[in-house]
């Protein structure tokens, strides 16, 4: 579930995995052009995202794209594991559950404890969230299965965190930056438009993105459009040329020589691929 993954296993929109970890040494800081909601079984962790939190179990774990963040310390450690694209759902039900992550990139706490009769049901719909995106071949209905799932968990989520953070939390510059990004990255959007709806200069808008997450405006709106694109390529049969025009781009070939630069693989041959029965 990271950035060295297979070329279509990074262009998935959604994903979920149960992961166990006996104890591990502290990590390296990552920063993932994904979101990322880690929900605890069992054990313990010390995660470092801004300050140091503790993870026990029936705590959700959320790390906005473009958050740093490292596992400090693992003991015994069980729990799902959900990425999400959040270009590929901003203009769906799912968008309007980021509430919690936008929180999160302005300061609030990355930790939602969720109640106790909640834990099952969350538990449940990372499972089955898991055998829609691992265990079925691609279809429409397994994408909206998908997306169904996903609005489940992050309303759960939700409503945990509003119970926990009565109070709103001021913007900041880069959270609000990649916010606006996730948001409108499918238009024909420009570093100007994006240092426009923060009120600050390109340059500085540029500067401060590149420092907190190592990526450029520019490089942030080309993976979202990326993304999106795989999302299409894997669950829709519309033409290379009409996805290229959809995710922003008129220019086909310019289209076609980003995703190879970014995947690997054509777009063409990144769909077979995805598409390609499962063992």
């Amino acid at each position: 579930m990271d950035d060295t993954a297979s070329p279509t296993d990074r262009g998935q929109p959604v994903a979920a995995r149960r992961q166990a970890w006996e104890r591990v040494e502290p990590h390296a800081s990552a920063v993932h052009s994904y979101s990322v909601l880690g929900f605890v079984l069992e054990g313990e962790a010390v995660v470092d995202q801004g300050q140091r939190f503790c993870l026990r179990p029936g705590d959700a774990y959320l790390i906005p794209a473009g958050s740093q963040h490292r596992m400090v310390s693992a003991d015994s450690l069980e729990f799902w594991g959900v990425r999400f694209c959040p270009p590929c759902f901003a203009g769906t039900e799912v968008g309007s559950l980021y509430g919690p992550f936008d929180r999160v990139r302005a300061g609030a706490s990355t930790v939602v404890p969720i109640p106790d009769a909640r834990r099952e049901f969350l538990a449940t719909l990372c499972a089955e969230l898991d055998a829609e995106t691992t265990a079925r071949a691609p279809s429409p209905h397994g994408a909206l299965a998908q997306r169904s799932l996903l609005s489940l968990i992050l309303a759960e989520v939700s409503r945990a965190a509003t119970a926990v953070h009565t109070s709103e939390v001021p913007g900041s510059l880069v959270g609000d930056a990649l916010a606006f990004i996730e948001r409108r990255c499918l238009e024909p959007i420009t570093v100007g438009d994006v240092a426009r709806a923060v009120h600050r200069s390109p340059a500085h808008v540029s500067t401060a993105l590149r420092r907190a997450t190592g990526k450029s405006v520019k490089a942030w709106i080309i993976e979202g459009r990326l993304a999106e694109a795989c999302r299409r390529l894997k669950y829709t049969d519309e033409m290379v040329e009409i996805i290229a025009e959809r995710v922003g781009y008129r220019d086909p070939t310019h289209f076609i020589r980003l995703f190879r630069r970014h995947y690997e693989l054509t777009p063409a041959a990144w769909r077979s691929a995805a598409r390609a029965p499962l063992a």
